[in-house]
């Protein structure tokens, strides 16, 4: 494979596809992985040479899907792995690259890595996968730091311990029910090169990925100057 073919997307038309409002196959008002095969043909007369889809994981969509709770399968609002793969078969006969969006800076509540969390300990190897830590002022009633979400509000939730008190607080940059991942967590690492290994292996040529600026926090997780 040469460079130039590695590099297929600098001059690549790619559309992205909601795939929720992109095309019903069986009529129940929301779109699927099947009305994406059945519109590819069009996109190929379009001059389009591939489609980025928007996320179609597992996914209780407070966000429209990117606050995923599996990685590695499909909403059944969408479809299937099954379906998916069909969708790969007809992407490579029509000469259409396919794209994934990757949702790495956080998971949905009910990822089973979250649930885990809230039913571990603080300082457990559960909570290390995201931003667990202590409050500050009388009792750490208040946020571990200033720092706000992107959706407006602080960008820390307080969790209830096993015992029925309020304990630690976590991270989450957008929205409550999207707790941020994190990525000083070696396992976090591990966990989303399976992901990234699992796509390719079903013919997936690329992924877009989402919120890659946001990855890494502060360590000490800092007041913002600027909250």
């Amino acid at each position: 494979m040469t460079l130039n073919t590695h590099r297929w997307w600098r001059d690549a038309v790619i559309y992205q596809v909601y795939v929720r409002s992109f095309l019903d196959s069986t009529g129940d008002g929301i779109g699927d992985l099947a009305g994406v095969r059945a519109g590819m043909p069009y996109l190929k007369k379009l001059g389009v040479d591939g489609i980025w889809l928007s996320p179609f994981y597992p996914s209780p969509q407070h966000d429209h899907g990117y606050d995923v709770a599996d990685y590695c399968d499909v909403d059944p609002l969408f479809g299937d792995l099954a379906e998916f793969d069909l969708l790969m078969t007809d992407a490579r006969r029509l000469g259409i690259k396919v794209l994934l969006d990757i949702v790495p800076n956080h998971c949905s509540s009910e990822h089973p890595w979250f649930r885990a969390a809230l039913a571990a300990e603080p300082g457990s190897a559960a909570r290390a996968r995201f931003h667990f830590a202590d409050g500050r002022g009388p009792d750490g009633a208040e946020p571990p730091n200033n720092w706000h979400a992107m959706f407006g509000g602080p960008a820390w939730s307080r969790v209830t311990e096993a015992d029925g008190n309020p304990g630690q607080w976590y991270l989450h940059m957008f929205t409550s029910e999207q707790p941020d991942l994190n990525w000083r967590n070696p396992e976090v690492g591990t966990h989303f090169d399976h992901v990234l290994r699992f796509w390719p292996d079903r013919g997936v040529d690329g992924f877009r990925i989402d919120v890659a600026v946001g990855l890494f926090k502060h360590p000490d997780l800092p007041d913002s100057p600027d909250p």
